[in-house]
């Protein structure tokens, strides 16, 4: 039926309502989700599926090919927003351990998935190694959520933002080793130590690219700007960027999370962050949706010949669970040989296992450069995997802040109060009242990235009353 009625319209109304669909559909699935308690990657990721073409087939293929650039474009925003987390000051303190902790988690998990594929199934040598270097990167937004939900601190807490800030730098890295071999195997030429070393060098390139994009913005941003000046040219920079890298064939990622560390450290100002936070969740939501359009079905129950001889179901679960006893025996290890605290060195895998955004990104990036059946399977089985990651994701993140002690569900740990000031013993409603008070006095008053979109918003319109000569607004 859609079929018909699209047949009878121009390429540019196929496109716009396609697109409100996905947009549309796409935050509805979100209400449902959000009643179970699940992120909204996953309804992105479902809605995809169900108006696919193993569905309802309401998004044209025409659509989802002409939207290519869309997991650079996203990427762009994630790796930007990551920049914020990479302060100097505070890596610094704990650098060294940090990186030992991360290199471990980052890459036990790499190798746990690299003997299951290669040694154990005898899959794709190409396969292999380009989903081995996937398996190191992790989505953290459900643990950073959960984490400013119950007001976490102390020594479990600093150690897994740092490692999560340095987690999808070191994935990064592994995949565009991974990639280049793989490639290199495909065409036959055989791999070399130039295919190690070339990558390297080209995202040591890309970092000192991004961070003199950085270095532009924090020029033409200053703190005096009008808040729709410093969005423009926060996202055509970025969108610049991108635009080099696809020339060039390569992955914006590093390059942005470089050109945001840059501009983090040189400019002390996070309201930008705030404002694309509040910005990019369309953009964002038509990747993930896009993503779940692409998703292949029928080739996760039979075998795909290019890669090996088990379905991809099996591959993908025994990827999920042996990824995840990666993730924490890499995390566990890594605590141990720095002399983390018990608690830290036992928990923090536990946070590490979603796997999502980044992920997703560079699998559509690997499955264009593959190409056919290895570059779908690859595709197929991050997608499928990242579904289930995100089911468990938010629930093994609070309970590791909860057996790590980072937070308690107790009153008196929240709102600690004095009881006895002056000797003088209060009463427990008096303790109650006063408890509540400071509970209240500590929620924020209005949401820090609507409030900065609010400011662009009205820096923007001429039609408010500030905005017109010799008019004062109103208080």
């Amino acid at each position: 039926m859609l079929k018909e009625i699209y047949s009878g319209l121009g390429p540019a109304a196929v496109t716009i309502i396609s697109v409100s669909f996905m947009l549309l559909l796409g935050f509805l699935m979100t209400r449902i989700t959000s009643r179970l308690r699940l992120p909204n990657v996953t309804a992105y990721i479902l809605t995809g599926i169900l108006i696919g073409p193993f569905c309802l087939d309401i998004v044209p293929a025409e659509i989802v090919e002409g939207t290519e650039f869309l997991p650079d474009i996203a990427l762009a925003f994630i790796a930007f927003g990551t920049g914020e987390f990479f302060r100097f000051d505070s890596l610094k303190k704990n650098g060294g351990k940090v990186t030992v902790i991360t290199l471990f988690e980052s890459l036990v998990a790499s190798v746990f998935v690299f003997v299951l594929t290669f040694f154990v199934l005898r899959l794709n040598t190409a396969f292999s190694v380009v989903l081995a270097a996937l398996a190191a990167a992790t989505a953290p937004a459900s643990t950073l959520m959960t984490i400013r939900q119950t007001k976490a601190k102390g020594d479990f807490v600093e150690t897994l933002l740092q490692v999560v800030a340095l987690d999808d730098m070191i994935g990064l890295l592994a995949y565009s080793i991974a990639i280049s071999f793989a490639v290199a195997s495909q065409t036959g030429g055989g791999a070399n130590v130039w295919d190690i070393i070339k990558p390297i060098l080209i995202n040591v390139g890309v970092i000192a690219l991004g961070g003199l994009f950085g270095f532009v913005l924090k020029l033409i941003i200053s703190k005096s700007s009008s808040s729709d000046n410093r969005l423009i040219m926060s996202v055509s920079l970025l969108f610049a960027f991108c635009g080099i890298c696809a020339m060039l064939g390569i992955s914006p990622l590093l390059g942005c999370m470089s050109m945001g560390t840059v501009y983090m450290n040189l400019s002390r100002d996070d309201k930008l962050f705030k404002q694309l936070n509040y910005f990019s969740p369309p953009i964002l939501l038509l990747f993930f949706v896009r993503s779940g359009v692409s998703f292949d079905l029928n080739a996760l129950i039979k075998p795909s010949g290019s890669v090996g001889v088990y379905p991809l179901l099996l591959v993908g679960v025994l990827y999920f669970i042996v990824r995840i006893a990666g993730k924490y025996a890499g995390a566990f290890a890594g605590c141990a040989v720095v002399g983390k605290p018990r608690k830290t060195r036992d928990f923090l895998g536990l946070a590490l296992i979603p796997q999502a955004g980044v992920a997703i990104g560079l699998a559509a990036m690997g499955a264009r450069a593959l190409g056919g059946e290895t570059g779908a399977a690859l595709n197929t089985i991050i997608l499928a995997s990242s579904v289930l990651y995100e089911l468990i994701g938010p629930a093994c993140a609070k309970l590791s802040l909860y057996l790590s002690g980072s937070y308690s569900d107790k009153i008196e740990d929240i709102a600690p109060v004095e009881t006895e000031p002056g000797g003088v013993k209060k009463t427990e409603v008096e303790i109650l009242i006063e408890r509540i008070n400071k509970i209240r006095s500590e929620l924020p008053q209005e949401n820090p990235a609507e409030k900065a979109f609010t400011e662009a918003a009205e820096n923007y319109n001429p039609y408010l009353p500030e905005k017109r000569p010799g008019i004062k607004r109103k208080k």
